[in-house]
């Protein structure tokens, strides 16, 4: 979690504005903040599909926030904890999360929209009898997977088919550079939203 801070530019505008108006400008703070955290959220959420591979609806929409009111004009933007725990390499760098003991590579198996293997697909097909977890010595080394055995066929010979490989956790190179992106976005619109949240709250008050 960072901290961005917006009193200097509430200090500002409260400098040049009436007794009236200033009466307004808890009010106006608070919506200003909570309009420059949806940009926030926004701009984070597009971010992650530029950076990330094919990011699923559930890491997109993880980006959520905490709104801010007139007695705490404090909002939080935030990761759900769930996909803040894997994405946190692609922030400080480390790597990958492993959601099992190992990481799960399609190789034949078929994958969703995302390119990731739908829930519990490896269980499904360990449930085959033609199916079985196992390492196989190969020309490339030896592969820890799930290994389907193949049926002889005209001009081919039965064999092994890998349809997932296990692998170690790697190092991530992806940066979502999440606080950049917050700051760049509270730079480029808190002081607009603010002035508008101001000149609104001053119409509703006449």
């Amino acid at each position: 979690m960072f901290t961005l801070s917006v009193r200097s530019d509430i200090r500002s505008v409260s400098r040049a504005l009436s007794d009236l108006a200033r009466k307004q400008l808890p009010f106006a703070t608070a919506q200003a903040i909570n309009a420059t955290a949806a940009r926030v959220k926004e701009a984070e959420q597009e971010n992650m599909r530029k950076v990330l591979d094919a990011p699923t609806p559930f890491t997109v929409n993880s980006v959520a926030v905490k709104k801010a009111t007139r007695a705490n004009p404090v909002a939080l933007v935030y990761v759900k904890p769930v996909a803040a725990a894997y994405l946190l390499p692609y922030e400080i760098g480390g790597t990958n999360k492993l959601n099992s003991h190992a990481l799960l590579k399609p190789i034949s198996a078929k994958v969703n929209q995302y390119g990731n293997l739908p829930r519990n697909l490896v269980k499904r097909l360990t449930g085959k009898p033609n199916v079985f977890v196992g390492k196989i010595q190969t020309k490339a080394g030896l592969v820890d997977g799930v290994w389907q055995r193949t049926k002889k066929t005209r001009g081919k010979r039965a064999g092994l088919k890998l349809m997932v490989k296990f692998e170690d956790a790697h190092v991530v190179k992806q940066r979502l550079d999440y606080r950049g992106v917050g700051k760049r976005v509270l730079a480029a619109t808190f002081r607009a939203e603010l002035d508008r949240a101001v000149a609104k709250a001053l119409a509703s008050a006449r």
